[in-house]
């Protein structure tokens, strides 16, 4: 019966249903899908993918950390990423191995010149996302944390089908503009029934160099009171800090990490408690 029905598919829906198979077969493996998301850009949320990913693998997790920004990927940049896949002697990719317990992919590894424009439609950028899953060998991860360019179109939800356990984590600045974007990437997830892990408020302040003081650069609290409106659970505050854009153009976004006293990584650790706990 089987075989029948399949006679009557035309060969691109047999292949299509091959992958299919062989990418539920490689999620099989992987435990907590979560992607990165928000309503509008200039909000960091390639830095918030990305540091999550770092803390997670130092707390000895093996994560996978996949760039779906096919037109503006940051990851390679954050982490200084020279080289490209890992390509075994059975010819099998796999992610380029950042470090042990984390491995990284990305469109921009795979590209001649990183300042070439991608411009593609709809159908090349899912046929991209999907073959990332189905023909990258991630093998068994703990955590695959996947950064989607803002806004609700082809990347998020070609994720959102092709993972149907995926879950959420969105993130905001706390003023107005982008708190009105977060909201429909929040009825994005729920018109999609997709879990959200969370809200974050990345840039929610910056302490001043002289007197100690805290400033609010972009507003204060937003996050939290839109999290409240909204029924979605509030991760934290995320505040300015001028050293981690220095480490992050120079890519060298993990070395922050390992920093003791910064208000950066309380706040992110704190986060990744109610991530990992969720």
């Amino acid at each position: 019966m089987e075989k029948a029905a399949l006679n009557t598919l035309n060969p691109a829906d047999i292949e299509r249903n091959q992958q299919d198979k062989i990418i539920e077969t490689k999620l099989s493996r992987i435990g907590r899908k979560i992607l990165v998301m928000s309503g509008k850009g200039g909000v960091g949320k390639s830095t918030v993918a990305t540091y999550l990913a770092l803390l997670l693998s130092e707390r000895d997790y093996h994560v996978g950390l996949l760039d779906v920004d096919l037109h503006g990927p940051s990851i390679p940049h954050l982490l200084n990423v020279q080289g490209g896949f890992d390509v075994s002697e059975s010819e099998t990719v796999k992610p380029y191995q950042f470090s042990e317990n984390l491995g990284v992919v990305s469109l921009e590894m795979v590209l001649g010149d990183k300042d070439a424009a991608v411009i593609w439609r709809g159908p090349l950028k899912i046929g991209a996302i999907r073959q990332f899953i189905s023909d990258i060998d991630w093998g068994d991860l703990d955590y695959l944390i996947v950064d989607s360019p803002p806004g609700t179109g082809d990347e998020p939800l070609t994720v959102a089908q092709t993972i149907p356990d995926a879950e959420a984590i969105i993130v905001t600045t706390p003023q107005e503009i982008s708190l009105a974007d977060v909201r429909k990437s929040i009825n994005f997830c729920r018109q999609l029934n997709m879990n959200i892990t969370g809200v974050v408020e990345n840039m929610s302040k910056l302490s001043c160099p002289h007197c100690g003081g805290n400033i609010s650069l972009f507003g204060s609290g937003g996050g939290a009171r839109m999290a409240k409106q909204m029924g979605v659970r509030f991760l934290g505050e995320i505040p300015v800090e001028s050293e981690m854009v220095e480490m992050a153009d120079k890519g060298s976004l993990e070395a922050l990490t390992h920093k003791s006293g910064l208000e950066i990584n309380k706040a992110y650790r704190q986060i990744l408690e109610l991530v990992i706990k969720n």
